[in-house]
């Protein structure tokens, strides 16, 4: 075991999984791996491809998917969980608000300024971004993402893959 991160997504997605990754404080090394990418959009240097994630995890043993298409992120989270021997970490910046009974899921990031009331479930591989709220006793599903500054209304099921784009509002399904 290290404390070195992989992010998988070299684009706008990972730069942001790494500004959370290091205000955390708590991994040594950061690095990337990305199929269509050489390097990150600051330059930083990309290590490999997605194929090369178990030949790097004696390095990088703690990996985050940050990848903006729901699908692919919840696909390689699933592929990485069954297949390669790493832990799949969530990131939480610790300028979100986290409501001690809410549940967050491995292979999640939640950006600054996010707000997770109580009681609130967030599944695995979501994205809560700047400024989203999250209401009390709400649900996102796998792979959500609730952009800037959105909200979810309390009591509510946000269904897997949704994306609530910035500034919406998702209400809940009155039965």
């Amino acid at each position: 075991m290290n404390d070195n991160l992989l992010v998988v997504g070299a684009g706008i997605y990972g730069l942001v999984a790494k500004e959370i990754a290091e205000s955390m404080g708590c991994f040594e090394k950061i690095a990337f791996v990305d199929d269509n990418a050489k390097t990150t959009p600051d330059g930083i240097e990309v290590l490999g491809k997605v194929s090369d994630i178990e030949d790097l995890v004696c390095e990088y043993y703690n990996v985050i998917v940050a990848i903006g298409d729901s699908g692919v992120r919840l696909n390689l989270i699933q592929r990485l969980s069954e297949k390669v021997p790493c832990r799949i970490v969530t990131l939480v910046s610790p300028k979100a608000y986290v409501s001690p009974s809410a549940q967050i899921e491995k292979g999640c990031i939640i950006e600054p300024m996010a707000a997770l009331h109580t009681g609130c479930v967030i599944r695995i591989g979501c994205i809560i971004s700047a400024g989203a709220v999250i209401n009390h006793a709400s649900m996102c599903c796998d792979g959500v993402h609730v952009d800037c500054n959105a909200t979810v209304e309390g009591y509510s099921h946000v269904p897997a893959g949704t994306k609530i784009c910035c500034g919406e509002v998702y209400k809940r399904k009155m039965q």
